[in-house]
């Protein structure tokens, strides 16, 4: 399982109904399921993924997320989640405030567009850059926006949104490995994983 998913997977107390918007192929619901026993639904837009993660046993409803999050009462879940798609979100805003009103807790991962390598990629070579964990180029991204870390801190303080708990990572997109950063992580750190609270 990726490194960003096994940090999340750390986060989550046993026995806990959990809410994974854009699943994928549903492996972290599969893990949290087996060792956590959690209540686990994920919603995936993407019908093959969708797909795979309902052979594999899971509670996964193929639809749109802004639509199908809706159909859910306040306080449903303890956790949402809501791991790498971010950046393709129309209206973060929406999502947050959604998964924070289904969900007593909220955790958000994404790549931290600040990162030094994609500074220098912009500096030397002034172009839009290009990583493994934005491995596109500006005309055929799927992303919609791009996050840096300190940004998400600023737009969390606008909503009014606590921070319950955050790390940096420093990690590549797929991979199983990783470390924490702590110095300077809107520099050195490659994604950013937040638990959210409810609104105050």
């Amino acid at each position: 399982m990726r490194f960003d998913l096994q940090v999340i997977a750390s986060w989550i107390e046993p026995e806990s109904r959990v809410l994974d918007l854009g699943c994928r192929t549903g492996s972290l619901l599969a893990h949290l399921t087996e060792e956590k026993r959690i209540d686990g639904t994920g919603i995936e837009i993407d019908e093959d993924a969708a797909g795979q993660a309902i052979a594999k046993g899971l509670s996964v409803i193929h639809g749109d997320i802004y639509e199908e999050i809706e159909d859910y009462p306040d306080n449903a879940f303890d956790y949402v989640i809501l791991s790498q798609a971010l950046m393709q979100v129309l209206d973060p805003e929406t999502i947050l405030r959604e998964m924070l009103r289904v969900g007593r807790l909220g955790i958000v991962s994404f790549p931290n567009f600040t990162h030094y390598r994609n500074r220098l990629q912009m500096l030397f070579t002034g172009r839009a850059p290009m990583s493994k964990e934005l491995p596109y180029e500006w005309y055929n991204t799927p992303n919609l926006r791009v996050i840096p870390i300190i940004d998400f801190r600023r737009f969390c303080k606008h909503l009014g949104v606590p921070i319950v708990k955050e790390v940096a990572i420093s990690t590549h997109h797929h991979d199983e490995q990783g470390k924490v950063i702590t110095f300077l992580p809107n520099l050195f750190a490659t994604f950013g994983i937040f638990m959210l609270g409810q609104a105050r």
